[in-house]
């Protein structure tokens, strides 16, 4: 399952990325997708994290029981 997640997030940081690209194309400024690009990765280190801290966890309870 959490293979799963991560390979949604990179899905989601891919198309996130391209749609960046695109409005660089249409005249973004080189700074604004810069910037964009980066809450981007920022965004998906955060969510990657969730899910391992969540897998931890999981791991945990299931060595537990």
């Amino acid at each position: 399952m959490a293979e799963n997640v991560r390979i949604s997030i990179g899905t989601i940081r891919k198309d996130a990325n391209e749609k960046v690209k695109k409005f660089l194309k249409d005249g973004l400024t080189e700074d604004a997708a810069k910037a964009a690009e980066t809450d981007i990765q920022n965004l998906t280190n955060e969510f990657s994290a969730k899910v391992e801290k969540h897998l931890e966890v999981k791991e945990k309870e299931i060595m537990t029981v």
